[in-house]
């Protein structure tokens, strides 16, 4: 595996500092009254209504994002979630997740679930035929699961949706994820480093970007977004010997 990126702090939620509020309101507010001393009612309601656009142009184009906060976990198992963000080799995946499981193991294994986002064609979308893509998806989902199981590893399989950082933000409303791996093949790198910075500013666990495109070529990007890990004594994060072998896959 190659060397993974620094790690970066997790990242805080913004809030706007009380001084700028009324900086921000003046300079809505006094060129529009301007407007209207210098040049009457005609001259107040153009510069009105362009201050009125400019603020609906600037909040369609940078819409209040909150931060990607998983669902509190009910007991101290470690999970994982995997999302194929793009067509992949199904054996590099799982000797990506093989190795990255190890290298923190214990006696009990991760709960690891996968996930495909259902991506429509245009044709498809234009027509909103969202058949093909859901076939699409469970066949990567089947592929995937099925490898894994191969190398010894449970996992789950579930649709998302077509926007992968939508995929992700849906399932940890009711998935308790300690770490996401965001993984992806030859061709979809873009849409993946896309995915991987949109992702890096809101989601609140650990974060990686992994490249399967053959076997044996896997490599992994980190962002942590925290430096904490699970700190229950269950958890595969801390000590050795994972059991292996011979867990059954459920599709």
């Amino acid at each position: 595996m190659k060397s993974n990126r620094p790690e970066h702090p997790a990242a805080q939620p913004r809030h706007l500092a009380a001084w700028k509020l009324p900086p921000i309101v003046a300079g809505i507010a006094l060129p529009i009254v301007g407007g209207f001393y210098l040049g009457g009612p005609g001259l107040g309601m153009a510069v009105g209504a362009l201050a009125a656009a400019a603020i609906i142009v600037l909040a369609v184009r940078k819409p209040p994002l909150h931060p990607i906060v998983p669902a509190a976990a009910a007991d101290p198992r470690h999970r994982i979630l995997v999302v194929l963000a793009g067509p992949l080799d199904e054996t590099a995946l799982a000797e990506f997740m093989l190795g990255h499981v190890e290298r923190g193991s214990t006696w009990e294994a991760p709960e690891i679930v996968l996930v495909a986002p259902c991506r429509q064609r245009f044709l498809e979308r234009w027509t909103s035929d969202v058949g093909p893509g859901r076939e699409r998806a469970q066949r990567s989902l089947v592929h995937a699961v099925a490898a894994l199981a191969g190398s010894g590893l449970e996992a789950t399989a579930r649709l998302g949706d077509e926007n992968v950082v939508q995929t992700v933000e849906d399932q940890l409303r009711g998935f308790p994820a300690g770490e996401v791996v965001l993984a992806y093949g030859s061709g979809a790198e873009e849409d993946s480093a896309v995915a991987m910075q949109a992702l890096e500013e809101r989601l609140r666990v650990p974060l990686y970007l992994a490249g399967v495109s053959s076997p044996g070529s896997a490599s992994s990007s980190c962002a942590r977004k925290d430096g904490r890990r699970p700190s229950s004594p269950a958890s595969y994060r801390r000590g050795r010997g994972r059991r292996r072998g011979g867990l059954p896959a459920h599709g």
